[in-house]
């Protein structure tokens, strides 16, 4: 990779904010093309995606507005990611190894480099959530011991090195048994397959719907740059001062903190192996060149899957602090930059590598926010109350038989949001480190054999004060066919606490009316009818003091 170090001039406010708004709608178009090319429900109907553009070392230059947990751990890993390849025009990288940049196994990763004039200036990429990525029980969710038991791992990879498809990686994410590129339904997961030159039939539908979207991302920026007379200069410039604007916005926020060092302790419900209450801890101390997250007194590794890569840890600390920034700050590396995280390596927020992962991406994460919230507020900053914590994950399906396709299925779903000082929190609603939708009772009914005999609000979920918490949800499923099923849910032992009001209450899942636990793999029959009812949010009331 060529790299050019020139001196620039800054770019005046007119035009980082031109350049900034270009970088958006680049990154929300990239988006749109995934969504209306790929085939699976869960990326067309759920939207569990994400894109964001990088500079030419890795640092997010922006993202658009698409799922937290994606988007915050690609920014934290992306430098270490790209420096360890020699670029070309044309490249493709592939992966979904949690342990070199991504989150975990379902989440894959596709990174294409920008070339303009030979040189290399950056990088687009998108990150998509695949509900089949080859795991030992459907859905790819599983209650998992170890990394091997979730899936498919994708070490990073050339899918197109220089324009040329690659076969040996692509003839990998053909032997995945793909449910999402059958509607929901498929064959055999052993595919033998030949490779031909026209790589659109010998791609799975979604990986190609991803490369698409990379590819209109570079066709955006080259036509965009083409203008610019030296193109190199103007983006590094630009890169730079938006770096530098966002640094001193977040300063700014900074001096207004106070100069002291307080914690905070969650508790997770437990593994599903064993492990119960288990602690994330946080020391939060804020100082003039930053703010440091120390969690270095929470649990260790557990045997189940809450553990997390640091990647997702940092995650959910960017996350909170952009949204304690105003609205114009833009979410790139500068900001970011005056955070820093300490998780001992061995921990639950720093796994090892080899570690079962599935459920820290989606569960852990949600519970770190409601941590780093509580400590923000311990610190004197208002925050809103504990939303409802979880993903609510649903995975199920089932291998081939006669007379009957595999089919792999996977959602989560909304709950409680939390009420702070500006009002109630919403009911119903995806929260914090997921923004996906529901998937529509239509879709899921005419790709699966399911059928949804009651989604509706959960009443008096939320809790009750000034501004009361938003309520969680009530989905029920009925199923047609027998399969395996597995949850992997959060806040069923530990309500969402409140900020001085009452808490929200707990979730609750239920097999024929029989309460089945937070973390299950279970075999169902036809008829059986499975019921979640998901927590609701924390109430929020001001300090009687004040």
């Amino acid at each position: 990779m060529r790299e050019q170090y020139l001196e620039v001039p800054s770019l005046n406010g007119v035009e980082l904010a031109l350049f900034s708004g270009r970088l958006n709608a680049i990154c929300e178009e990239m988006g749109f093309v995934l969504q209306r090319a790929a085939l699976s429900p869960n990326i067309k109907d759920r939207l569990d995606f994400s894109c964001a553009i990088f500079d030419q070392k890795g640092r997010i230059c922006t993202q658009a507005a698409h799922i937290p947990v994606h988007l915050g751990s690609m920014a934290y890993a992306m430098t270490d990611l790209v420096n360890g390849f020699i670029w070309e025009a044309g490249d493709v990288l592939v992966l979904n190894d949690p342990y070199s940049g991504g989150t975990h196994l379902p989440d894959v990763t596709l990174i294409s480099p920008i070339f303009i004039n030979d040189i290399c200036l950056g990088f687009v990429a998108n990150r998509a959530h695949h509900a089949n990525i080859g795991a030992r029980t459907p859905g790819s969710m599983p209650l998992s011991q170890s990394l091997d038991d979730e899936g498919v791992l994708i070490k990073p990879q050339l899918l197109f090195k220089a324009g040329r498809l690659q076969r040996t990686c692509a003839t990998l994410l053909m032997s995945i048994k793909t449910g999402g590129c059958n509607e929901g339904f498929h064959e055999s997961a052993n595919v033998s397959v030949e490779i031909a030159d026209d790589y659109s039939d010998h791609i799975p539908g979604d990986f190609l719907a991803q490369v698409s979207a990379n590819k209109i991302g570079l066709a955006r920026i080259g036509d965009w740059l083409s203008t610019k007379q030296c193109a190199h200069t103007y983006f590094q410039s630009a890169c730079t001062s938006l770096n530098q604007y966002g640094i001193s916005l977040a300063m700014q926020f900074l001096q207004n903190l106070p100069s002291k060092k307080v914690k905070f302790v969650e508790y997770m419900d437990g593994d599903g192996f064993g492990a119960t209450r288990v602690p994330l801890s946080l020391s939060l101390s804020v100082s003039s060149k930053g703010i440091y997250f120390d969690f270095s007194e929470t649990s260790g590794e557990v045997k189940g899957n809450l553990n997390c890569p640091i990647s997702v840890t940092a995650a959910s600390v960017f996350y909170v602090f952009i949204c304690l920034l105003p609205d114009y700050v833009p979410s790139c590396h500068g900001v970011f930059s005056l955070l820093n995280i300490l998780a001992p390596e061995g921990s639950i927020l720093n796994a090892r590598p080899g570690a079962a992962v599935a459920a820290g991406n989606v569960e852990t994460s949600m519970r770190v926010v409601d941590l780093v919230q509580g400590a923000f507020s311990a610190l004197g900053i208002a925050m809103p109350a504990a939303s409802q914590g979880t993903m609510n994950n649903v995975a199920m399906g089932a291998v081939a038989a006669p007379g009957r396709a595999a089919w792999d299925y996977y959602e989560t779903l909304g709950g409680g949001m939390g009420a702070g000082e500006l009002g109630p929190g919403l009911s119903a609603t995806q929260c914090h480190m997921t923004n996906t939708l529901n998937t529509p009772v239509e879709s899921l009914e005419m790709h699966y054999p399911l059928l949804i005999d009651e989604y509706a609000v959960r009443r008096g979920s939320g809790g009750e004060g000034l501004h009361c918490g938003g309520n969680g949800l009530v989905r029920s499923y009925q199923f047609q066919q027998s399969c395996e099923l597995t949850l992997l849910t959060e806040r069923r032992s530990f309500a969402p606490w409140g900020m001085r009001a009452e808490s929200g209450k707990t979730g609750i899942n239920k097999l024929n009316g029989r309460d089945i636990g937070a973390k299950v793999h279970i075999n169902v029959n036809k008829g059986d009818v499975l019921r979640i009812e998901t927590p609701g949010g924390g109430a929020w009331s001001r300090d009687p003091a004040g």
